[in-house]
């Protein structure tokens, strides 16, 4: 293993610095927000020259298309512009990721022990791995990516199939999951939206996703030597004993916390309590090991996850100022409303827009009235869903390529047929939808 320079294991000294900042600002005694950005950024600018040049490049043009597009919203269009929160943007997700990669700290001592249940293969491998991935992630969101994939990776590198099973388990799960971050969105835009009518196309539709995964790869690809994630007792506890810790948190201990801000202090948390067994000079020498290791191994995740923050304000500062509050893209919100707001916000996802954008947007632009609430939020699911399994630039996919180094583009490509269909059933599901709620 190569080791790490002082520059590097200040980086990730910043990086912890960071999280633990994010951390203190869930508590509401201090506003943490500047310092876990600029903590972060600092430590994505000292790790610039070992961030690999494929996505240095990438990071590198978002970070001036966004800084650029802020530029034209105050200068032409006299927007206001708060500079000093400019590098926000997604730096609570890049906080999370941090969090979650504490993991490893008990991952590696369960990973010198030999997984139980039989090693499984073929096309019910890649379904496991998706019911894996979709069931577990409707709780734990996209650290759920990272646990699952971390341990697959374990015995071979992540192959395509993998990648796009671990990839289409999470993103289906916006079509229904409460928990996900998809419905938090959508219930502060269209607050009276009735979640039974949304989980009862939703779910059907999430289930459809698995189906169509579990043939479409048997179809393209020769899955006989891919492995599935084993959905064995062993493989099944950590991810299941944080999954009813989230809820526990969620319901009782934290309720005004998100579910991604319960991740972020919970898994550093479980991992610290858990290596404490061994005693405090045994887990302060883990977590100095992780500190300085593997978070500055961490430069690709969060460069782009933060440099796609910066697009993200750039873009809807930019739309904000030149659409105006006046204006009104629909009189009503309907079935071919809905259609066509989703394809709009679909085709988007794959010029790299996260469909967040695409759905605040959408929602600064209508005006909505009773059941127009439940399929307008149905609508900004069905776009999450299909747009973050195809959009090269959505949280999932930038996740994987940070981690396992798969191109976004790669991705993208091979998931166009997927997104196609999954697009003619979300177009049925919003007519179906409409015509219930109206």
């Amino acid at each position: 293993m190569q080791e790490t320079s002082s520059r590097q294991r200040l980086a990730g000294v910043l990086i912890l610095l960071g999280l633990i900042a994010q951390i203190l600002g869930f508590t509401g005694l201090v506003n943490t927000a500047h310092a876990v950005s600029y903590l972060l950024w600092l430590s994505v600018a000292l790790l610039w020259r070992d961030i690999p040049k494929r996505s240095r490049v990438q990071a590198g043009v978002l970070m001036g298309l966004g800084l650029s597009m802020l530029l034209v919203a105050r200068l032409v269009y006299n927007a206001e512009v708060d500079w000093p929160a400019m590098l926000q943007g997604n730096a609570f997700v890049a906080a999370m990721l941090v969090g979650v990669s504490f993991i490893s700290l008990v991952g590696k001592q369960q990973g010198r022990k030999k997984a139980s249940g039989k090693k499984l293969t073929g096309s019910g491998g890649i379904l496991r791995t998706w019911l894996g991935v979709h069931f577990l992630g409707t709780i734990l969101n996209m650290s759920t990516i990272i646990m699952v994939g971390d341990r697959l990776a374990r015995s071979a590198p992540l192959s395509m199939p993998q990648y796009l099973a671990l990839n289409r388990g999470l993103s289906s799960a916006a079509t229904w999951s409460p928990f996900f971050a998809s419905m938090g969105i959508v219930i502060a835009l269209a607050p009276e939206m009735q979640y039974s009518h949304v989980a009862l196309f939703g779910l059907p539709l999430a289930m459809a996703s698995g189906l169509l995964t579990t043939l479409e790869l048997a179809r393209r690809f020769d899955l006989s030597n891919v492995l599935g994630f084993s959905l064995a007792p062993r493989s099944l506890l950590m991810p299941v004993v944080m999954a009813l810790l989230v809820m526990v948190f969620h319901f009782w201990l934290t309720p005004e916390l998100s579910i991604v801000g319960i991740i972020t202090f919970l898994i550093p948390g479980v991992a610290s309590l858990y290596n404490l067994r061994e005693g405090p000079r045994y887990t302060l020498r883990r977590v100095r090991q992780h500190t300085t290791t593997r978070l500055p191994a961490m430069r690709g995740e969060i460069s782009l996850f933060l440099a796609a923050g910066l697009l993200t304000l750039g873009l809807s500062t930019l739309v904000a100022a030149i659409a105006g509050s006046d204006w009104t893209l629909f009189e009503s919100f309907g079935a071919s409303q809905g259609m066509v707001s989703f394809i709009a916000i679909v085709l988007s996802a794959l010029a790299g827009l996260h469909p967040i954008i695409g759905v605040s947007v959408l929602a600064s632009m209508v005006s909505l009235q009773g059941g127009e609430h439940t399929l307008f939020a149905f609508v900004g699911l069905c776009s999450w869903a299909v747009g973050t399994s195809v959009g090269p630039l959505s949280g999932i996919n930038l996740s994987l390529q940070g981690r396992y180094g798969v191109s976004g583009y790669r991705m993208m490509k091979n998931n166009l047929f997927y997104a196609g269909v999954m697009s003619l059933l979300s177009l049925g599901s919003i007519a179906g939808l409409s015509y219930l709620v109206s």
